[in-house]
């Protein structure tokens, strides 16, 4: 076999698949001269993000308090103190994109909220890594095929495969529209962003003896 001719070739795949996870944040946020009336709003604002996020389940498949921050605000000179600031952001994470419209809705008509997202992405074990991978494989094999039928010859054994990197994109933004009838409460259509998987490898075949001439 070392003596074999070898035929090297790159396998890609490229694939465009629904995403399977949306991930957005919310923030709560309060201020006020006081310290202690600052910290209570916040704790309540909080509450009320935690009671809708209840409410959302099992959309909502998991939850995660980031960044909970208190900071005083101070006059330009000097170092008295004109204010309180607090805020406490969490993650979510949602499966169920039917109710991720009106879940971010309901959160954003709360008092001093803030939201970002959503950013889709595929879960760390999705099987579209697989199947690219898979796809990847196939292609390189039959692009030796091919080199070698163009030889006259044909591919007899597989010397070395080498993985050479599975991408995806960055998360993105959704897409998003507002629509309000005469009497009705506000409605948010958010389009899934397909997500783009690519995966490659680097392959070597032996082949017969090609048939020059």
């Amino acid at each position: 076999m070392a003596d074999a001719p070898v035929v090297a070739v790159r396998g890609e795949a490229y694939r465009e698949v629904a995403p399977e996870l949306a991930r957005f944040t919310v923030t709560a946020t309060a201020r006020d001269r006081d310290r202690e009336t600052t910290l209570t709003r916040l704790a309540e604002r909080a509450a009320a993000v935690r009671v809708l996020l209840d409410a959302a389940e099992p959309a909502v498949e998991r939850r995660e308090t980031g960044q909970l921050r208190v900071w005083p605000e101070t006059k330009r000179s000097g170092e008295r103190v004109v204010a309180y600031h607090g805020s406490v952001t969490t993650t979510v994470t949602v499966v169920d994109f039917t109710a991720l419209g009106e879940l971010m809705l309901r959160l954003a008509d709360q008092d001093q909220v803030e939201l970002a997202g959503p950013w889709w992405s595929l879960r760390p074990d999705s099987p579209a890594y697989r199947e690219a991978r898979h796809a990847a494989i196939a292609d390189a094999l039959a692009r030796a095929r091919e080199y070698a039928e163009a030889l006259g010859a044909r591919v007899t054994a597989l010397v070395e495969l080498a993985d050479t990197g599975l991408t995806t994109a960055p998360p993105m933004l959704a897409k998003a529209g507002f629509a309000r009838g005469a009497e009705a409460a506000p409605e948010l259509e958010l389009d899934p962003q397909p997500q783009p998987v690519q995966a490659a490898v680097e392959a070597r075949f032996t082949i017969s003896e090609p048939v020059l001439g």
